[in-house]
């Protein structure tokens, strides 16, 4: 399970991007890999999936 801060998270658009915490690389999230709501600068904890372009941020869940 990986930890990271929410840097960016549209709601209209349903998209964003987490920052984890030990290596700072930003992953894209999209609103079908959220558990719960987030919102900019929440502390989450998610898992690595790969997606079309990379690897995506799923299961996004508030620490």
């Amino acid at each position: 399970m990986n930890k990271g801060i929410v840097k960016f998270f549209n709601v209209t658009k349903g998209f964003g991007f987490i920052k984890e915490d030990e290596t700072n690389k930003e992953y894209f999230v999209h609103a079908t890999g959220l558990i719960d709501k987030v919102k900019e600068n929440d502390v989450v904890t998610f898992e690595l999936e790969e997606g079309k372009k990379g690897l995506n941020a799923v299961k996004v869940k508030r620490a």
